[in-house]
């Protein structure tokens, strides 16, 4: 079996690729920035560049991950986040159809409320990618935590991360409310797609529990002897999943907060080892 995972250099794409290339032949793309030396330049807007590329490798999977995940800057430039998000997902369906490749979608809680540009972007790009005739998962996870092989970008666990290296106390939201997810809980629940050739389903990934930012922060920094600041933004909207009975249903791993906390701070232990 052979995977693409096009955006392997991001905070999501990065992680993905790095465990799927440890069973797989997988072939990673990048746009902007190459994090890992042997990836390939892919620009999904471009349809014909997509069409090459993929009819070169010839994948039976392609994992798409690449996404302009940037809720405020999807707001200020609203067209531009519909051909990366929309437009390039449905370059990704047509080159796939041509190789009979199945795709999975790596998209987010946004799509099941789609009232900002962002979550219009994503559900436009679940609709687009229900187009593939071999086959399409959509996999939905929420805000999401973990440590990825990009720790640069700006994504929350990153700001988590600059904070105990930076020891520098912070201040988090302490009111929006959502079911966070772990980063290695989507790799986990990724990989069984693929292994057991999982298709057509719509697949939410979070905890059950819901925090907000402030909870997580203190619930992590804590452990580095780091005091999280709350702050309240008044932030009434409530990101709750679609009910996550599939992950049950497919016999798909389930975690808890307590696990995802651990593991995390695990996982940062690790890396500051390395550092």
């Amino acid at each position: 079996m052979k995977i693409i995972i096009t955006g392997a250099s991001s905070y999501v794409g990065a992680s993905i690729y790095f465990q799927l290339k440890k069973k797989y032949p997988v072939v990673g793309t990048y746009n902007s920035h190459k994090l890992f030396p042997e990836l390939h330049h892919l620009d999904i807007t471009k349809e014909q560049e997509v069409n090459d590329f993929i009819v070169r490798e010839r994948p039976n999977v392609i994992v798409h991950a690449a996404a302009n995940a940037s809720g405020s800057w999807c707001e200020q430039h609203p067209e531009m986040a519909r051909t990366i998000n929309q437009q390039g997902t449905m370059n990704i369906v047509n080159s796939a159809n041509l190789v009979n490749s199945q795709v999975l979608l790596i998209s987010s809680f946004a799509a099941a409320d789609p009232r900002s540009v962002y979550g219009r972007t994503k559900l436009e790009s679940e609709e687009a990618v229900k187009e593939t005739k071999a086959g399409y998962v959509i996999v939905r996870p929420s805000l999401i935590l973990g440590l990825s092989p990009n720790t640069a970008n700006d994504r929350p666990f990153n700001r988590l991360l600059r904070n105990i290296t930076d020891k520098t106390p912070p201040a988090y939201d302490s009111s929006w409310k959502f079911q966070p997810t772990w980063l290695h809980h989507l790799e986990n629940v990724v990989e069984e797609i693929i292994e057991r050739g999982i298709v057509n389903e719509t697949i939410p990934v979070s905890l059950l529990e819901v925090k907000t930012r402030y909870d997580l922060a203190r619930d992590i920094l804590s452990e580095f002897d780091i005091d999280a600041i709350p702050e309240d933004k008044h932030d009434t909207s409530y990101a709750v999943s679609e009910d996550l009975s599939k992950l049950r249903e497919l016999g798909l791993p389930i975690y808890t907060y307590s696990q995802m906390r651990s593991g995390i701070i695990k996982e940062i232990k690790t890396y500051l080892d390395r550092v």
